[in-house]
């Protein structure tokens, strides 16, 4: 078998990665050797239990090389389960239409996120342009199909993270960053030289390669999936392309995420500082699955993963095109869908979701 930079910068990811990925919580063998003992203590003494995982990274050197490897990936592109295979590096594009550098549309904090993410003063987002799954629903269609925004070298996404920092948000929330994973690392590893210490936050659509989750390892707190469809006619029919297998790609991705970070756990404030929260919005006519996505769920995670049941579904982009999908959902929909979570056993549901529930079930029963 042939052995291209692909595979073997694949292979190496994962045959020299073992020690690579478990170094958050142990030693590592990149180098030929572990460091001695008395100096893997003073490491754990420089870097506070209080500062977000990719401190330990960096003090590490470690984060560097991540830097170096996720780049890597990139030259023959498999970053997210599309694998187009081109040379981004060289300014060519895949199906993101993403080349070396990021897009990004805005940065603000935002106030509209989960409450363990907005706090009093907000989740730092930072909302990249296109996306490699583009639904047909979309509601952010003009950056994610259309890619309005301004393209970004590291440094300067650097800097909006630390802008973002000193404006008091709680933390750094990358929304849309499957195509850009090595553009972020790199801008973390810039920002933590300047002081970055907020925890970061994963803000996908699932469509993931699991293996690009792995390298993430120990670099991200807080991971926040969305999970669309758990059937692939579904995922293939309300995409602009097909995308049959996003629910074993997203399954595959949320396990691991869930192994890396675990449950949701929140500070004295009730701020989130690491775990993993799941998004699933309810559309109209099952298509989601939701009955399914709550049993996969407690079968699957865990009883108390953090689970947004969503509401917000609206008619948008190509979804007036799609009988199932031309409408919003009926009170009834969505009343039922909290039901199968509550059913499933599923004990931290979002807040927002039970207080919508009560309102439609008074909308419902008229009171």
């Amino acid at each position: 078998m042939t052995m291209n930079r692909r595979r073997f910068v694949r292979n190496a990811s994962l045959l020299g990665g073992a020690g690579l990925l478990g170094l958050a919580g142990g030693t590592f063998l990149w180098q030929g050797c572990a460091p001695p003992e008395e100096e893997e203590l003073n490491r754990e003494e420089e870097v506070s239990d209080d500062l977000p995982a990719y401190a330990r990274l960096h003090e590490e050197g470690e984060l560097e090389r991540r830097v170096e490897q996720a780049f890597a990936v990139m030259e023959e592109c498999y970053l997210c389960p599309r694998e187009c295979g081109v040379n981004r590096r060289e300014g060519e594009t895949g199906f993101c239409r993403t080349a070396g550098h990021p897009v990004v549309f805005s940065r603000q904090p935002h106030f509209g996120e989960e409450r363990p993410l907005v706090g009093a003063n907000g989740s730092g987002t930072i909302f990249f342009s296109n996306c490699n799954l583009r639904c047909v629903f979309c509601q952010n269609y003009p950056l994610a199909h259309k890619g309005r925004g301004r393209e970004a070298t590291d440094e300067e996404l650097a800097q909006m993270m630390m802008d973002l920092q000193d404006r008091g948000c709680h933390n750094i929330n990358l929304v849309t960053p499957t195509h850009v994973m090595p553009n972020i690392i790199s801008a973390v590893h810039i920002a933590r030289q300047e002081g970055l210490e907020l925890p970061l936050v994963y803000n996908t659509s699932g469509y993931e390669n699991a293996e690009m989750i792995e390298m993430l390892d120990g670099v991200v707190d807080i991971y926040l999936p969305d999970m669309k469809f758990m059937d692939g006619d579904n995922a293939e029919r309300y995409n602009d392309a097909e995308a049959r297998d996003y629910p074993e790609k997203a399954q595959r991705a949320l396990i691991k995420m869930h192994r890396q970070v675990g449950d949701l756990v929140t500070d004295e404030r009730g701020i989130a500082e690491r775990g993993l929260m799941v998004r699933h919005l309810v559309m109209p006519n099952r298509v989601a699955g939701t009955r399914e996505f709550v049993d996969w769920v407690a079968e699957n995670l865990s009883t108390d993963t953090y689970v947004n049941i969503m509401a917000q579904y609206r008619v948008e982009h190509r979804a007036y095109d799609f009988e199932k999908i031309d409408r919003a959902i009926h009170p009834e929909e969505f009343i039922e869908a909290v039901e199968w979570a509550e059913e499933a056993g599923l004990t931290n549901l979002d807040e927002r979701s039970l207080e919508q529930l009560e309102r439609m079930r008074r909308q419902v029963g008229g009171g």
